[in-house]
């Protein structure tokens, strides 16, 4: 039997997604953690510590632990090795997306609903590119941000639609931290039931 969220994870696909080596990297890498009931949210190739590959990824819930960061590192390195496509020494680097998240998906938008959020558009909305606020709603096309910075004659409420966006990223704020604690330890007592669930049957 196929797992449920492996399917709603392979439907939503990523908004903001990588260019040339990390854009085969990603190709490499998402399928794979797919596999393992997890979604991958950013991938970067980074020159520091010689050449270090970022991996950022969740599980389906949104959780990420060390755990997790493990079990990734260890399915993804030898089929790195074996597409062999980077073509120096480097070291590998999973983690979770952290409080302050990039955000690359609807669903992200969605579920931090309510917090501050700065953003850039490829495209310029109202005069500009880049924004900054909270999210006030979202739907199936777009965002609707309460922008804390405003000019004179610009509105307070901008709409940006998912495929304008360019990059995304929550802003660290106590609000955030109290909510990603609070949806953290949700889904572990979550996770916890439903393996006691399993356990049982």
């Amino acid at each position: 039997m196929s797992d449920p969220t492996n399917v709603d994870n392979q439907l939503e696909p990523r908004l903001i997604t990588e260019t040339g080596l990390d854009q085969r990297l990603a190709d490499i890498i998402e399928p794979v953690l797919v596999g393992m009931g997890f979604r991958l949210v950013r991938v970067r190739m980074m020159n520091q510590n010689g050449a270090t590959l970022q991996i950022m990824a969740e599980r389906n819930d949104g959780t990420m632990n060390v755990e997790g960061c493990e079990e990734v590192s260890m399915a993804i390195s030898p089929v790195l090795d074996v597409e062999d496509p980077i073509d120096k020494e480097y070291h590998l680097e999973v983690s979770s997306p952290g409080i302050d998240r990039p955000m690359v998906r609807k669903s992200d938008f969605a579920r931090w609903q309510g917090h501050l959020v700065k953003c850039e558009t490829s495209i310029m909305i109202g005069n500009r590119k880049r924004f900054r606020g909270k999210i006030l709603e979202t739907d199936a096309d777009g965002f609707t941000l309460e922008r804390d910075q405003v000019a004179e004659g610009e509105d307070q409420n901008v709409k940006i639609p998912f495929t304008a966006l360019s990059d995304a990223k929550l802003i660290l704020t106590d609000d955030l931290i109290r909510d990603a604690l609070r949806a953290d330890k949700l889904a572990k007592a979550e996770a916890a039931n439903q393996n006691e669930t399993e356990d049982e049957e």
